[in-house]
């Protein structure tokens, strides 16, 4: 685990409760042995962590039946609140691509999958559904900036795989493929860098990520592509100015040298 000023067990905590939101702990959740061997600490480490959860209704523990999460419902993808800001981008395409072409990038995994319960309510689809999910690691000259996510409808993906990913942004090839990209709607968090995450960005664990969500879609208002994103903030920069007649000028820094500017 990385030094860091709060305790391991309450890093691991974070972690935990982000993993939990995301979905992964639906059959439960690893036992406190493989929890030990993962984060590299003691067994009284893991429990405390857990302790807390169960202290703050996340997660139910019962001997015999494991750790369990507490389900509570999801937030919806447009759901508003403090945190979303939505903003229709001009000049989309160009803007985002611009930023894939000043950046080198390495395909990690591309395949055709069943959509998720999530991925399918996000691109309006039905659970089950075929999508193609592509997984890579976008760099500029000073290393590693973002671990990239995306899910695309296989009626869209069919022309581009492993090859053309590696070669031009998805938003390129979606252009290619006849769709007609129009507005995106995104979201900008925080988050813990997990072990995976952390060798994928060269940080350390406990690192924090800014984690970045965009739904693109197309000019008839069809979601063509969900992507999840996790950036280094060293190495990434959101700005936005907002004015009083609704004007809004935002800009991506990727790195000192590099920069791509949404207008």
């Amino acid at each position: 685990m990385s030094q860091m000023p709060l305790p391991k067990y309450h890093q691991i905590y974070l972690l935990l409760c982000e993993q939990l939101a995301e979905g992964r702990f639906v059959d439960g959740l690893p036992g406190e042995f493989a929890l030990m061997e993962e984060f590299g600490v003691a067994r009284v480490t893991v429990r405390r962590a857990l302790e807390k959860m169960a202290a703050d209704g996340l997660i139910s523990r019962e001997p015999g039946r494991g750790t369990r999460p507490i389900g509570k419902p999801s937030a919806s993808i447009d759901e508003g609140g403090p945190a979303v800001q939505r903003a229709n981008l001009g000049g989309l395409l160009e803007n985002l691509v611009s930023m894939g072409l000043r950046t080198s990038v390495k395909v990690i995994d591309v395949q055709t999958v069943t959509a998720s319960a999530s991925v399918a309510a996000a691109l309006q689809l039905q659970p089950g559904d075929a999508v193609q999910k592509a997984v890579r690691v976008r760099s500029t000259r000073e290393g590693p900036l973002s671990h990239i996510t995306t899910y695309v409808p296989a009626e869209f993906a069919r022309r581009f795989g492993r090859r053309e990913l590696a070669r031009k942004p998805i938003l390129v090839l979606l252009e290619e493929a006849g769709v007609q990209v129009g507005r995106a709607h995104q979201t900008i968090t925080a988050k813990l860098a997990d072990a995976a995450m952390a060798q994928h960005l060269d940080v350390s664990v406990g690192s924090a990520l800014l984690a970045v969500r965009r739904l693109v879609y197309d000019a008839d208002e069809r979601p063509v592509q969900w992507l999840h994103g996790l950036y280094r903030p060293d190495r990434y920069t959101y700005e936005m100015q907002l004015s009083r007649v609704g004007g809004i000028d935002a800009k991506v820094w990727v790195s000192k040298e590099l920069s791509a500017q949404f207008s």
